[in-house]
């Protein structure tokens, strides 16, 4: 559960300044003089998972402590958002990203212990690289505002990395339902005669296992769960062993979402795949469950910071998210509408099948 890696910053072996993670190279890089070391891992670092159920049982025995990962770290709670960030060595001024409010860092406080780190995915995509994407996403927003669109988003990138959990799970799963099968009926006589659909119903059930493999969770309260989960796909195998060399440059957003609780939330993104394979397997037109009982086997976890772009900007007073993938350079985020764009599509959409019905009921102009 612990780690006795302590928390410190990596000087420049020229001129002593303080080294930061490069992207383009993917070493360490003085910002003044250029020098730089690679980042190289002991031979017997990996990323492993680790028993969910165990590490319950040893939070609640060791309810007090946890790793040491966290020692010489700070970390600030934002004023505005509560957003609590994590940070290490001489940072001296930034916003927050959730909300970009100037953070108090004379009010940051020793970070306490928390669960291990077990790996990190390092920033592969350029702060330039990310706003030349987020560029192209806003333009490609058809229902937002033209002033949008056109001024676009303005706003500072900060990188971050956010706390992540991924669960493993082989889950047994029996069900029991009802499959529909259509079937049609000509009902009515003379110009009233019409074909109506009906369904019979017959019973269905079933079990079967199905394993998953790193159901990603966001640890973080302050990031909107929907825009996390747009990110994904994330490239999990590319995950390095936790150095904090890595970090060197970044803020780090620590946990705040417990290990149980996100459990609770990856459960509930295993049991909406599994409904997927239940219908599949019930069969038929149309399915109805009535019964679907899930166990969880074999349960394990990792805890995972993985790279983001944040950026928190104001569209008419209304504070609005963007999340830009580090590796990916997937965007998603928050952006106004147009309900005048909108109104029109529906009011457009609403006389296209005017007329298709229309003229599938023989309508029309008649020559000759």
């Amino acid at each position: 559960m612990t780690d006795r890696g302590k928390g410190r910053t990596f000087p420049c072996p020229k001129c002593g300044a303080g080294l930061e993670f490069h992207i383009g190279s993917q070493t360490l890089k003085c910002p003044f003089c250029g020098a730089g070391e690679a980042v190289v891992h002991a031979p017997d670092a990996a990323v492993e998972e680790r028993d969910y159920r165990a590490m319950l049982v040893r939070l609640r025995d060791h309810h007090d402590s946890g790793s040491h990962q966290y020692d010489a770290m700070r970390e600030v709670r934002c004023r505005s958002c509560g957003g609590t960030v994590l940070f290490a060595g001489t940072t001296t001024g930034t916003e927050c990203p959730y909300c970009a409010t100037p953070l108090q860092l004379d009010a940051a406080v020793q970070a306490k212990n928390r669960i291990a780190l077990d790996g990190v995915l390092p920033f592969q995509v350029s702060e330039k690289k990310a706003a030349a994407n987020l560029k192209e996403w806003v333009a490609s927003r058809w229902f937002a505002p033209n002033d949008f669109r056109k001024r676009g988003v303005k706003g500072k990138f900060n990188g971050v990395y956010l706390p992540y959990w991924t669960f493993d799970s082989l889950t047994y799963t029996r069900y029991s339902g009802q499959r529909g099968e259509h079937y049609w009926v000509t009902v009515g006589t003379g110009d009233k005669k019409r074909r109506v659909r009906k369904t019979r119903w017959y019973p269905a059930s079933g079990a079967f296992e199905r394993f998953f493999d790193d159901t990603l969770v966001v640890a973080s309260g302050g990031v909107n769960r929907k825009l996390s989960e747009d990110l994904e796909p994330w490239p999990l195998p590319k995950v390095n062993p936790y150095d904090q060399r890595l970090l060197a440059g970044f803020l780090v957003r620590t946990y705040d979402v417990e290990l149980a609780e996100g459990f609770e939330i990856a459960d509930a993104r295993m049991r909406t795949q599994l409904e997927h394979d239940v219908r599949r397997r019930i069969g038929g037109d149309e399915q109805r469950i009535t019964s679907m009982h899930v166990n969880h086997e074999a349960v394990t976890f990792k805890h995972l910071l993985l790279p983001v772009w944040m950026l928190a900007y104001r569209y008419r007073d209304e504070p609005h998210q963007v999340l830009v993938n580090a590796v990916t350079g997937r965007v998603t985020g928050e952006r106004p509408y147009s309900w005048i764009k909108i109104t029109l599509a529906v009011l457009a959409g609403l006389l296209a099948a005017g007329l298709i019905w229309f003229f599938s009921q023989g309508g029309g102009v008649r020559l000759g």
